[in-house]
């Protein structure tokens, strides 16, 4: 038995759902959000909650009925809280700024690291060594992230680079003569 499946989903006020087949819709002060269940499970909505049941006992059906009910929950919380990822620039002369839509990141390349955000999703730089990512959708919220993180994840000597506000860098002890 599942037990993030077993738990229902209720939907706060302002927030509206339909369920059509396998797809869930969900509509709230931050925008719309959609998810497609596979056919291993079963959804429900009455009285402004929605349940999620697998269709069978096979190993399959079990583990979707849990993610299924994750993902709805994540596309509530999404249209009601949203999401956000805070990123935190760590080096010498490295810096970001806002250049219209665009990000502008020196991170001691030859050039300068241009970044525009795609539809759905906001970055923002209230100051030159933090970004801040916001939007409805977990997954493109932390692709997001992890794309910017990418162009220089935290080394381990010195810790320079571009790191999650929350995250731990192991460093290590330099050469010794």
């Amino acid at each position: 038995m599942s037990r993030i499946g077993k738990k229902a989903v209720e939907l706060p006020d302002g927030v509206s759902a339909s369920v059509v087949g396998q797809t869930v819709e969900v509509k709230g002060p931050k925008g719309t959000r959609k998810f497609s269940a596979t056919d291993d499970v079963s959804i429900s909505f009455e009285d402004n909650v929605i349940r999620v049941d697998p269709r069978g006992r096979s190993k399959r059906a079990r583990q979707q009925w849990g993610m299924s009910r994750s993902q709805i929950a994540n596309c509530v919380i999404g249209v009601t809280q949203g999401f956000k990822k805070e990123l935190e620039i760590t080096g010498v002369g490295y810096r970001v700024q806002m250049q219209g839509q665009a990000l502008k990141l020196s991170l001691g390349y030859s050039h300068e690291v241009e970044f525009v955000a795609p539809d759905g999703v906001t970055v923002s730089a209230p100051s030159q060594t933090r970004i801040v990512i916001e939007g409805i959708d977990q997954q493109q919220v932390g692709e997001v992230a992890a794309n910017i993180r990418n162009w220089r994840p935290p080394e381990p000597y010195k810790g320079k680079g571009i790191r999650y506000i929350d995250e731990y860098v192991f460093r290590k002890e330099g050469k010794k003569k």
